[in-house]
């Protein structure tokens, strides 16, 4: 008897909840959009759509060789950008036109085809476009270290050994013509060696021509060239030979600046 008043409760209540008005779950009960929470609402009213990459990531996406090239390009097509380039970009080293320079000795030395000698005409035809690149940026370079581009003796100087160490690397080939262009090149460098030296020679520190082993390399420069740069040698004994033989400077005249020359040193 209690189980079946129990369950005649329980259809009364579910037929008074089924005919309430308020149970039903109308519209006017539904919570409308201005009620949803804030971040939802936020979410709803997105519009996401493509756009191009901001300038400082799209640089970033950039490797070595994309970004020179379009520099380069930049800087053809409106020659004032390239002019503010040069004269705001920082002035290249020593250490990084060298690193420049061997990467294009690295290029010419992986051209060389495989099983064949090297000083052959057919290798050097293998080679020539290499080979002239390295050149070519050797001639772009040089000008930058020498005076009165470059004020400072010592590092034109260091330029001009690693330089002429990349020249020496260069083959000899069996065609007479071939070697033109390292020959052409001997004699660039032994003319920069000389206007170095005769120009550092009339500046203060002019001494330090006598310390480094300078002598010594260029001399070893001169005999590996085929005395290309013997003008170069000529020019530093005649600088450094003060008071001994070669020497330009009168004895008096040494003596006189001998307090300067002491300060020197």
């Amino acid at each position: 008897m209690s189980g079946r008043k129990r369950k005649a409760d329980d259809d009364q209540n579910y037929d008074r909840m089924s005919t309430s008005p308020n149970s039903s779950p109308t519209v006017a009960n539904r919570p409308l959009p201005h009620s949803l929470p804030r971040r939802q609402a936020k979410r709803m009213r997105s519009n996401v759509s493509g756009r191009p990459l901001p300038l400082p990531r799209l640089l970033e996406t950039l490797g070595e060789e994309d970004m020179r090239g379009l520099l380069h390009s930049i800087c053809e097509q409106h020659p004032d950008i390239g002019a503010e380039v040069v004269a705001t970009a920082p002035r290249p080293s020593v250490q990084s036109a060298i690193s420049v320079l061997q990467r294009y000795e690295e290029s010419l030395q992986g051209s060389f085809p495989f099983g064949n000698r090297q000083a052959s005409d057919y290798a050097y035809n293998r080679v020539r476009q290499p080979l002239l690149d390295l050149l070519d940026a050797i001639k772009d370079f040089t000008p930058h270290f020498l005076p009165p581009n470059e004020t400072q003796a010592m590092t034109s100087l260091n330029y001009l050994d690693a330089a002429t160490h990349i020249i020496h690397g260069l083959p000899t080939w069996d065609t007479y013509q071939h070697n033109r262009h390292k020959e052409e090149a001997y004699d660039d460098m032994g003319r920069a060696w000389a206007l170095v030296i005769r120009e550092a020679a009339h500046r203060p520190g002019w001494m330090q021509l006598q310390y480094g082993g300078w002598e010594q390399k260029l001399a070893k420069h001169n005999e590996e060239s085929g005395g290309r740069m013997q003008e170069a040698v000529n020019e530093l004994r005649t600088s450094v030979g003060w008071g001994g033989e070669g020497s330009t400077m009168s004895p008096a005249a040494a003596q006189g600046d001998g307090g300067s020359i002491r300060q020197q040193l």
